[in-house]
């Protein structure tokens, strides 16, 4: 649903919106028995292992239910990076639907304008795609489970997760610079649960404790895709124009703003029970603090180096909206307001820059950013030599963004932690220049990268195991340490993906055991390039161990069990399943001795002593 901020009573508002809502629906259905409305919460999210960037366009998401009901829940193309999705979900729409019980949906993936680009030995190539159909569009199918179908209730919130799994539909070709694309989408109803997800829109009115936005997700600028009402507390951390508050004096400072001024909230869905779902924000970032229309330009990546006041940042989603740099408008990019990639970009700071910490109030300066940081900055624009982007940020804003460093573990103490680092963001440790990070002017030593544990107990870890911090890079020229832990996580128990590619044309027997609580893959026929377990930057080559892993859902919470196997050029597409046993017997029907496979994906955790791996997902994409 989709609110406006008038004198009217919340009643009225949600009963002229209701209305608003069933014109448009009994336009599309073409008739005036469509059911009454229900909310489908529709967010995004990916997996990805490969791609710095996959900025593509979905165009549209259509339900059909078996009695002839359909809606079209998103009705506003949107620009992603899917790619980014893999760290964080997004809350895309909150629309007014038919209630009913759909069988299936399609997606419609636009390649039009994509920026694709993969990483190779710390560089970003870009990918030129190659779909089946030879254009640009693929449309794909998503056939539920019969015994689960996607129920939208009268009255009611439900949420419907939407799926990208990069990682089953791309075939990579850094060679030739192409991606085979073989589109790979799931759609289920999970529980309400605490997964972490931005919430982007435009602020309607504030009420006790909460506030009300229409939503406008990623880097649209027009769009009110329904509506959300967003639940702040005391500790809830606020970024209002570059001016940080907490609890209610956030609230306070958002009130006495106009309407349609950007907004977005990161934290978990607190509510489905009504037909307008309630978030409940740990973060709240409004303003010139967000992509605001006619005011900056955006750039969002990692510190690759830094120089004096000049960054280098790489591998940045890039946001124009000012039409200041007509040099970059009319030789890059194609209209302000999409979001577009770039490799690498320029930024310029200074000592008017404001600076600020996602979830920490304390004051920063520009000597808070250091290589490594994950960044978001707003400026203007102008086009460099090289052609690339210059960001002149000088007169506006920096937020210090969550930051993922990779690195197996030398020593550690009750205070550091010692890694030999991997990957910083999505970029491997080749890809940064740590030159001045270190007191006096060095660069922080790849081999001994220090992290402030702020009393996470990793002491009696042992040496070389993987580990995953969150946290943020220390002062530029203060290092050691080089970081402070947030968060602190053995690679093991991270999310893991098992990953295998035919090739070859695939194959039309790539199993050596089909059983109901398991799979076996046979290695033995195995001709392609592509059989690991990928934990963070590495991989397990499935060669090496002794036999075949088990690969199941037995074992993992059922509720959040997705199954899927198919294509985008079936009739019946990508068919949906939440039981293991019920997967397998679709399994044995689909690999009959005629069709082929593709590609085997599974997201879950890998148990040595077992060797089994457990699955909340596994994809099995056909060969066309």
């Amino acid at each position: 649903m989709t609110v406006d901020r008038t004198g009217r009573s919340h009643a009225a508002r949600i009963l002229f919106a209701l209305a608003a809502a069933l014109l448009a629906l009994l336009s599309s259905c073409g008739g005036n028995s469509v059911p009454p409305p229900g909310t489908p919460i529709v967010t995004f999210d990916a997996v990805n292992t490969k791609f710095v960037s996959y900025v593509v366009a979905i165009d549209s998401i259509t339900l059909t239910g078996s009695d002839g009901v359909y809606a079209t829940p998103l009705v506003s193309p949107q620009t992603v990076d899917l790619a980014k999705l893999s760290d964080l979900a997004e809350l895309v729409e909150a629309p007014a639907v038919p209630s009913g019980s759909y069988t299936s949906a399609t997606v419609t993936l636009d390649y039009l304008y994509s920026n694709i680009w993969a990483q190779n030995n710390g560089f970003a190539t870009q990918l030129a795609p190659v779909l089946p159909s030879g254009t640009t569009t693929a449309v794909v199918t998503i056939t539920f489970d019969p015994k689960h179908p996607l129920v939208i209730n009268y009255g009611q919130s439900t949420r419907m997760a939407v799926h990208f799994d990069l990682d089953a539909f791309n075939s990579i070709s850094l060679a030739d610079k192409t991606v085979n694309v073989n589109p790979f989408v799931t759609i289920n109803q999970p529980p309400l649960d605490q997964a972490q997800m931005r919430a982007r829109g435009v602020f309607v009115y504030t009420t006790n404790n909460s506030f009300v936005m229409n939503m406008r997700p990623f880097f649209d600028l027009t769009s009110a895709l329904g509506a959300v009402y967003v639940a702040v507390s005391p500790q809830t951390y606020w970024n209002v124009d570059g001016v940080t508050y907490v609890g209610n004096q956030g609230l306070a400072a958002l009130k006495g703003l106009p309407i349609n001024t950007p907004i977005a909230a990161y934290g978990t869905l607190l509510s489905q029970e009504g037909i307008t779902p309630t978030f409940n924000a740990s973060t709240v970032i409004v303003g010139t603090s967000l992509e605001s229309p006619g005011l900056t330009d955006h750039v969002r990546g990692i510190v690759g180096a830094r120089t004096g006041n000049s960054l280098t940042i790489l591998g940045a989603d890039y946001f124009f909206s000012t039409d200041a740099a007509t040099c970059v408008n009319s030789l890059f990019y194609t209209s302000a307001g999409l979001t577009y990639f770039l490799p690498k970009a320029t930024v310029n700071i200074g000592t008017s820059t404001i600076v600020s910490r996602d979830g920490y109030g304390l004051p920063q300066s520009i000597d808070s950013i250091s290589v490594g940081q994950e960044v978001d900055i707003g400026g203007l624009s102008t086009c460099a030599s090289d052609g690339y982007v210059t960001l002149d940020a000088t007169q506006t804003q920096v937020r210090l963004l969550n930051t993922r460093i990779w690195g197996d573990l030398t020593s550690v103490n009750p205070i550091l932690m010692h890694l030999d680092i991997l990957s910083l963001g999505t970029y491997d440790n080749s890809a940064f220049n740590f030159t001045g990070t270190a007191t006096g002017g060095g660069g922080v030593p790849r081999s001994d990268y220090t992290v402030n544990t702020q009393g996470i107990d990793v002491v009696g870890t042992p040496a070389n195991t993987l580990m995953a911090a969150d946290g943020f890079v220390s002062n530029f020229g203060t290092a050691p340490p080089a970081f402070t832990a947030t968060a602190i996580t053995p690679g093991a128990a991270t999310q893991q993906s098992l990953v295998i590619e035919w090739g070859d044309g695939g194959s039309a027997k790539p199993f050596q055991a089909i059983h109901p609580d398991g799979l076996i893959v046979d290695l033995t026929t195995f001709k392609g390039t592509v059989l690991g377990i990928y934990t963070g930057p590495t991989s397990i080559d499935l060669n090496t161990l002794v036999t075949s892993p088990i690969i199941t859902s037995v074992g993992a919470v059922q509720a959040q069990v997705v199954l899927a196997v198919g294509n985008n050029t079936l009739t019946t597409g990508v068919s949906t399943y939440q039981s293991m046993s019920d997967f397998a017997t679709a399994l044995e029907t689909v690999f009959n001795g005629t069709n082929k496979i593709f590609r085997l994906d599974a997201i879950g955790n890998y148990n040595s002593a077992s060797n089994t791996f457990v699955a909340t997902r596994i994809s099995v994409s056909l060969e066309n």
